[in-house]
């Protein structure tokens, strides 16, 4: 039990000071989290709800809930794109809650649009610090670095991306916390480390036309430490998936979906743990729920004429 709390202590100022956005094993149903200009880029509207409970059965691990909306539209003759996501994110003392808007601009190159885009919203940061100090640690309860109370701050939030989709491609880069917002807390004043992100990948068809792999990788880097995911899936009619990934340093990830029915899929991942982290927890589960479905504000209005006048 020492030598988690240890590892606790340890781990969650990393999570606070470097990279603090969440992470995620299936990035396809998080895109305008971290890349505000795909908003509309499926030429659908779509809807994406994501749980994720990473290290299983270590106590302050992180939990993640996320949910978006987003899709397109078309406004004095340019095609637009807009959503929204809400973020809940626990780990160790901290509890964050985002409210983001998404924004895309889109042109047509080539067979594809591309997106430029940007997200704005606000961002609340919450502690409930709650010590439990093994013998041996010293007196944490006087240090003025270290939050004795509960504390909640709300501070704004700025995003930018590019994002460029075919019917076969996607590829997009972007940054997170574009403003570096500061927290004031009681005793310390941290603040939201900009986080870049690139993405990539490619829909290739079998010679067998029921079978397509799907390859896509994400780096993500906040300047001091970078993450490299790289994916295959394979998909069968369109309908049934599994695939495989590996994080750099951190897990290697299983995962298998399906279409219920015409729009709505559902997915679930695992992670085994190749990290030190795997020596004191299950692996991490993440579940995904996502519904897209065609609107008609891309279709030219029907007119039609009385039979008394034909």
């Amino acid at each position: 039990m020492k030598l988690k709390l240890v590892i606790l202590f340890i781990f969650i100022p990393l999570l606070a000071f470097t990279q603090q956005d969440p992470e995620f094993s299936q990035y396809n149903s998080a895109l305008s989290f971290f890349n505000p200009a795909s908003a509309g880029s499926k030429d659908k509207i779509c809807l994406n709800a994501l749980q994720r409970q990473q290290w299983v059965g270590f106590k302050g691990a992180p939990s993640t809930s996320y949910f978006s909306a987003d899709g397109p539209f078309r406004l004095f003759g340019a095609s637009h794109g807009a959503g929204i996501s809400i973020l809940n994110d626990k780990y160790g003392f901290n509890t964050d809650l985002g409210i983001n808007l998404q924004y895309a601009y889109r042109i047509e190159i080539g067979s594809g649009k591309l997106g430029i885009g940007f997200g704005a919203g606000i961002l609340n940061k919450a502690l409930s610090p709650e010590w439990n100090i093994p013998a041996g640690l010293g007196d944490v309860i006087g240090d003025p670095h270290i939050p004795q109370n509960k504390e909640s701050r709300v501070v704004f939030d700025l995003g930018l991306g590019i994002f460029y989709r075919t019917d076969n491609i996607f590829m997009g880069i972007s940054a997170t916390h574009l403003n570096q917002a500061r927290i004031k807390y009681a005793n310390a004043t941290p603040y939201l480390v900009r986080h870049y992100y690139a993405t990539a990948g490619y829909n290739l068809q079998l010679s067998n036309p029921a079978f397509e792999i799907m390859p896509y990788f994400v780096l993500k880097s906040d300047g001091r430490s970078n993450l490299v995911y790289l994916n295959t899936t394979v998909r069968y009619n369109k309908r049934f998936w599994c695939g495989v990934s590996y994080r750099t340093g951190d897990a290697i990830v299983g995962m298998v979906g399906a279409e219920l029915f015409d729009g709505v899929r559902i997915a679930y991942s695992y992670d085994f743990i190749t990290s030190k982290m795997g020596n004191y927890s299950d692996g991490s589960h993440e579940l995904t729920i996502g519904y897209c479905f065609d609107f008609s504000v891309y279709k030219s209005p029907q007119k039609y004429k009385s039979i008394r006048f034909l």
